[in-house]
């Protein structure tokens, strides 16, 4: 009896250049990568690595000039300043998207991508648009701003930034794959929002550090991207000095959906510092049970809770590192963690 061949995966292509906003980038990157995707993460500068916003270190899969004869189901820009401004002087990316929308493909950008880059190509002339606040007004008038999170006309579909990038991602999901894919996606996930539902502090306590606040985020092969991602954007914001140590042999990172980051340093190097007002351990798995059993972290950790200094824990790492070594006793108005920590996604 003959098998019916596997359906062909859908294509996408994503460009990041120095400057691309790091969770514009990654949470598209896993999102779609979730769905089934292909997703090649190609450089637009002249080498592999590339040092994006805020310090993230991200190496791609391979490079955008190398990328001009292929055919995708979509083609989606990250904002991020000067991020948005360099892709939208490629004019190797300008003719990838220009011959991909020309053929009816799916095109897509969020924050300054949309007016800097698609925008400034034609490529959003009579449609309507959304972007960040700060750069709609770069909207040529060809082009209608929408005040609205996630903007889908035609094969076009912007966003708005950052904090958007979720539903930005999975919208792009919705167009490749249908409302029923997003659903599976975003339950596992715990994509919801209800007041009072996502936070809670118990046991108030003021943390207090001197200058400016030095924390560890330690990685592993098989973490999740988007919790490690985030925590360093949005720590680095707020301008605290965010070490990223590996606890692997190398430096080099491959996230659970393959993002290639690049930490800053090995563990061993970060531990021999003076004390940290802050250590936060991302999860995903494998990446969270491998952190788990890292000595060398563990001991990090039990340090910071002897010295009464900060410590945390996402999404399966409270589960795999914090509980099991009796740095948190799990109780229900205390702690919270994935509802199914041994198959988290």
């Amino acid at each position: 009896m003959e098998t019916s061949p596997s359906p062909k995966k859908k294509q996408v292509l994503l460009p990041i250049v120095a400057g691309t906003e790091p969770i514009e980038a990654s949470i598209p990157i896993d999102i779609l990568r979730r769905a089934g995707a292909d997703v090649t993460v190609a450089s637009a500068g002249d080498a592999l690595l590339v040092e994006i916003m805020y310090g993230v270190k991200i190496m791609a899969d391979e490079l955008l000039a190398d990328c001009a004869a292929a055919s995708y189901d979509l083609i989606v820009l990250p904002g991020g300043v000067p991020g948005a401004v360099n892709l939208g002087g490629s004019a190797t990316l300008e003719s990838i998207v220009r011959k991909h929308a020309e053929k009816g493909g799916l095109y897509a950008a969020i924050c300054a991508a949309p007016p800097l880059a698609l925008a400034s190509w034609g490529l959003l002339n009579g449609h309507k648009a959304t972007g960040h606040p700060w750069f709609v007004e770069k909207f040529p008038p060809e082009v209608t701003a929408v005040d609205t999170n996630v903007v889908v006309d035609g094969n076009a579909v912007t966003g708005t930034g950052p904090a958007t990038s979720m539903e930005f991602a999975l919208a792009l999901v919705e167009q490749l794959y249908g409302k029923e894919k997003v659903e599976q996606i975003a339950k596992p996930m715990l994509v919801r929002y209800e007041c009072g539902y996502s936070m809670k502090e118990v046991n108030s306590v003021e943390w207090h550090c001197s200058g400016t606040p030095k924390v560890l985020l330690p990685l592993a092969n098989g973490i999740e991207e988007m919790e490690a991602i985030i925590l360093v954007d949005a720590l680095r914001r707020a301008k605290a000095d965010v070490v990223v140590a590996s606890i692997e042999d190398g430096v080099e990172i491959t996230a659970r959906y393959g993002t290639r980051i690049v930490a800053d340093v090995i563990l061993g190097e970060a531990a021999d510092r003076a004390l940290f007002d802050l250590i936060i351990v991302p999860g995903g798995m494998p990446g969270a049970k491998t952190l788990g059993g890292c000595e060398q972290l563990v001991a990090l950790l039990k340090k910071q809770a002897e010295a009464n200094r900060p410590y945390g824990a996402i999404g399966a790492a409270t589960a795999h590192v914090l509980e099991p070594r009796g740095l948190l006793k799990v109780r229900a108005d205390r702690a919270t963690k994935h509802s199914n920590p041994l198959t988290a996604r």
